[in-house]
Order: C-alpha cells, then sequence, then structure tokens
C-alpha cells in the first residue's frame, strides 16, 4: 500500500492543494484512498467535508496531530497532508510510514533556503532505499527564470523535479466545493492536467 506524505516546513506553499489532488488522483483511477490530516489546522479534512456524495470516494482517517498511527484496513492508498514546522517525533513517525514523500517547493530565495535543511533531513532518511523523493514546483511558471533557479538547486540534492503546478484560480475554485482537477470535465482544466501527467508517473510507479 503505497503511502504518499505531503510535507514542507514552511506554511503557505500549497500541502493542502497538493494533497487532496494526489488524493483527487489516485480516486480517479478506482483505489481505495484515505486522505489523512495531520496538521492542526484540518485543511485537508475541511475539504472532505465539503466533497459532494457523488465524488468518487475519499475517506478520511480520524488521527490527530499528536498520533501517528496505522491506516486503516481496506485502503490501498494513502496520502497524508502534514503541517508546518514538522520535526521530531512526529517527522520520524510518518518518515516510517512514507513509501514516497512530496515537497510542494515556491521558487523564491526565501522559501528554497527555509526548505533546505528539511531536505537535507529527509535524504538522510532515504538511506534505507524505500523512501523516494520528489519536488513539485507550486505556482511558477515552468519557462521562466525562476523555475530554473528552482531546478538547479534541486539538481544540487539529486532529487527529482517531478513538474509545476502553475497560479490559477482552478484550483482555488475546485476545494471550494470538495472537488480536484480529476473531479471535473478535462476540457475544463486542460493545462492542469497537462502539468500533472510526470506527477502521475511518479506516484505510480
Amino acid at each position: 500500500m503505497p503511502v504518499v506524505v505531503v510535507a514542507n516546513p514552511k506554511g503557505g506553499v500549497g500541502k493542502s492543494t497538493l494533497a487532496t489532488n494526489i488524493a483527487g488522483y489516485f480516486a480517479a483511477q478506482g483505489h481505495a484512498v484515505m486522505l489523512g490530516d495531520t496538521d492542526r489546522q484540518q485543511s485537508s479534512r475541511l475539504w472532505l467535508g465539503l466533497r459532494p456524495g457523488l465524488a468518487r470516494p475519499i475517506t478520511t482517517w480520524d488521527v490527530n496531530a499528536d498520533q501517528i498511527a496505522k491506516p486503516p484496513k481496506g485502503t490501498t492508498h494513502v496520502v497524508l497532508d502534514t503541517p508546518a514546522g514538522l520535526h521530531g517525533w512526529r517527522f520520524n513517525d510518518l518518515m516510517k510510514l512514507a513509501d514516497r514523500v512530496i515537497v510542494p517547493l515556491q521558487p523564491s530565495v526565501f522559501d528554497i533556503f527555509a526548505t533546505r535543511s528539511f531536505l537535507d533531513r529527509l535524504l538522510d532518511n532515504r538511506h534505507a532505499g524505500k523512501l523516494q523523493i520528489g519536488i513539485v514546483g507550486m505556482r511558477v511558471d515552468e519557462r521562466t527564470l525562476a523555475a530554473d533557479k528552482l531546478r538547479e538547486f534541486v539538481g544540487t540534492l539529486g532529487v527529482p523535479v517531478l513538474g509545476f503546478v502553475r497560479d490559477t484560480q482552478n484550483y482555488i475554485h475546485l476545494a471550494a466545493r470538495g472537488l480536484t482537477l480529476f473531479d471535473v470535465a478535462p476540457g475544463r482544466v486542460e493545462k492542469d492536467l497537462e502539468q500533472w501527467q510526470p506527477i502521475g508517473r511518479w506516484l505510480d510507479q
């Protein structure tokens, strides 16, 4: 059972946007998906409460910020949204569960340097060979100098840039209805689905 953890120690980088859409991606493939939220703000849990009954099911996991448990039986795919400032025992417990960690990262020098030590710690946890780590550039045009700088930084770490998520109102409007890119007609979000193709391939490996 793949467990995908979405993590970055900095707040406001798009963790919940990424986590909910990864869950939506798995659900669109017919998997039994669980979306857990270990953040005290419970943004992903709130989003699940907005999700319409006719949408592909994504179940919630009653896990709080102070206790990390194993996923319930019957789940085939798990996505975990995490809090800012993830560290200590909570970080260690999540890394024990995780098969893959996706780090959403905005291409500003402040975000990059705020995330560097966290990425170094993730790489230290990769020694067992199980954990796979990927970066997703958030709110960025991949044709810009900022995107090139992000690739340059990540290239020094040996971690792949899985793709880029553009700055669009599509994510905001869909989230307000408990939906993802994968719940609506493809023609409405064609550019965004195209950006998700390399991310999806990495998730499916």
